[in-house]
């Protein structure tokens, strides 16, 4: 993978938008808010954890101090979670460290001091109240000079008091006043701009010292990359699916917000706040790249390629973009992790063309069945039931007889069409056997057998079986082959068909009064009759069949009531 834009080791550097930009942007108030909170937060914590661990050193001869320092030790990891909690100000997500249950005393004695984290968290500990300090004595004197100089008209201008400098005494003018306002508007200019530097310096910080390892990092973007194989695997609804792969690919990943956006730059899903959206007609980077580079105000922006396979036509599937905030920048372990995400998009996308290709070609095919099926039966009804009534109405007058024969075979020719039009009727109608379950599907099957083929069936259906339904699935696709058996070679005029259930099994039985077979022999039906066993053993059940010649056959499915 390549990384576009910037050095995969320095920081990108920021675009500056004017002078009034970090005035202007709303992470400089909050960072101000931050700066304004880390002197008295930093100042707390120092107190309770100077307190816990010089309580501890002075009480140890007495065992007392023993306790002390474990409450130290836990303070430095709960105060942690109070910092990760005060950075989210600077709009920085700093995910938890990975925390085993609890397991007793001594466990969590070990793992904590074990865990480098914890160290790295009380350095920050220590680090903040001094820097806190600083912040506040700058930003102090700089708000200082801010209210000295803009206030100027109020202080100097009505001084009867001259301003005495060594020997040099001064009475301030309105040139001077005028000065000491424009210094001031300086001095805000350059507190903004010194915020907007000290936010980037904490979210630094902060993600240095309090996220967690990188070990925990490559734990969670794995179990994101196998959830989301899982998603694009499960071939669910496309939109739910990309909104799902892009929260996976924020909570992994350290990005304030993560979209996928479509080749046009519109938005498919999205996860989080995310920053200005691209151009139409912004360059997109290639295959198996990254672009990242830093935006107007600070954020940095990585963009990389949703990529689709040849056999797509087009291997334009988009954009995965994720929006970091000043003084973040994603690392190349991290940005492999965001093209696995965006790669997952693209078979997601993918996986849809084909669905819908599938779904278009089935019923292509479904359309050129049914003109078969209209074209070799009712067509041909219709046009000998056309002869039948032109031979009636020719000898009407002339051959009472044969016109009586000519409507005795035209009319046995509509019912046969009215019996084709109900069979493929029965065919277009949704599968009863999602809709009301296996009795209802072999009851509309035997229908048509009864409509198409003229057969007698003797249907003997108890009530709803209870069977999972990959077995209600095999249960009927078995009943279709045999029935499909008997109009195609038994030869027979009656069929039963049953189903009955016992304590512990389910049996469907289909028997004919046909010409029979050998069933041991190999011929056509071997096929078909392989077809069935396969189905159920998959469903956990059995199959037997049961024929000789000239004397029917009988085909009996047992399952185990339940599923397997």
């Amino acid at each position: 993978m390549k990384v576009m834009g910037t050095g995969a080791g320095r920081d990108p550097a920021p675009t500056r938008g004017g002078p009034l930009s970090d005035l202007l942007d709303a992470s400089t108030y909050r960072a101000a808010l931050y700066v304004l909170l880390a002197l008295p937060v930093g100042g707390t914590v120092a107190g309770l954890l100077t307190a816990a661990v010089v309580g501890g050193l002075l009480t140890l001869p007495i065992l007392v101090g023993a306790a002390f320092l474990l409450l130290a030790l836990w303070l430095v990891v709960a105060l942690g979670e109070v910092q990760r909690a005060l950075l989210g100000l600077l709009g920085v997500r700093v995910a938890r460290p990975a925390a085993a249950p609890p397991a007793g005393l001594l466990a969590w004695l070990g793992r904590t001091l074990a865990d480098p984290v914890t160290y790295r968290t009380l350095l920050f500990h220590a680090i903040q109240l001094p820097l806190s300090l600083l912040c506040w004595v700058v930003l102090g004197t700089l708000l200082a000079l801010e209210v000295l100089g803009l206030g100027a008209p109020l202080w100097a201008l009505n001084s009867a008091v001259p301003v005495v400098w060594g020997e040099w005494t001064l009475r301030p003018g309105p040139l001077s006043v005028a000065g000491l306002m424009l210094a001031g508007a300086g001095a805000l200019l350059v507190s903004a701009g010194v915020l907007s530097v000290m936010g980037r310096v904490w979210t630094r910080l902060g993600i240095a010292l309090l996220a967690p390892d990188g070990d925990g990092a490559a734990r969670r973007e794995v179990i994101a990359l196998r959830r989301a194989a899982g998603r694009v695997a499960l071939g669910d609804d496309l939109g739910v699916t990309l909104a799902d792969l892009t929260e996976q690919a924020r909570q992994a990943s350290t990005a304030a917000a993560v979209a996928l956006c479509a080749p046009d730059g519109t938005l498919r899903a999205v996860s989080g706040v995310p920053g200005p959206l691209p151009a139409p007609g912004e360059l997109q980077p290639a295959h198996g790249e990254a672009s990242v580079r830093a935006l107007s105000g600070g954020e940095v922006l990585a963009t990389l390629p949703v990529s689709l396979p040849a056999s797509a036509g087009t291997l334009e599937g988009g954009t995965l973009r994720a929006w970091y905030v000043g003084g973040a920048r994603p690392g190349a372990d991290e940005l492999a992790f965001l093209l696995s995400i965006a790669d997952h998009a693209g078979t997601a996308l993918h996986a849809a063309q084909l669905i819908e290709r599938a779904g278009a070609r089935a019923g292509e095919l479904e359309r050129a069945r049914l003109a078969r099926e209209l074209h070799d039966s009712v067509a041909q009804a219709l046009y000998g039931i056309t002869l039948g009534a032109k031979t009636a109405r020719a000898t009407l007058e002339r051959d009472p007889a044969r016109t009586r024969q000519s409507l005795d075979y035209t009319i046995r020719l509509a019912e046969g069409g009215v019996s084709e039009m109900k069979a493929l009727l029965f065919s277009l109608r949704p599968d009863a056997l999602e809709e009301g379950g296996l009795v209802a599907a072999l009851t509309q099957h035997a229908h048509a057998l009864e409509a198409r083929h003229g057969l007698t069936v003797h249907a003997d259906l108890s009530a709803e079986p209870e069977l999972p339904p990959d077995a209600q699935a095999a249960a009927y696709r078995v009943a279709q082959e045999a029935l499909h058996n008997v109009v195609k070679h038994a030869r027979a005029a009656q069929v039963w068909l049953s189903l009955t259930q016992t304590d512990g099994v389910v049996t469907l039985s289909v028997r004919d009064d046909g010409r029979g077979f050998d069933p041991h022999a190999q011929g056509r039906g071997t096929l078909g009759q392989r077809s069935m066993r396969e189905r159920a053993s998959g469903a956990g059940g059995t199959l037997a069949v049961d024929s000789a010649p000239g004397q029917g056959s009988a085909v009996t499915l047992t399952l185990p009531r339940g599923g397997a």
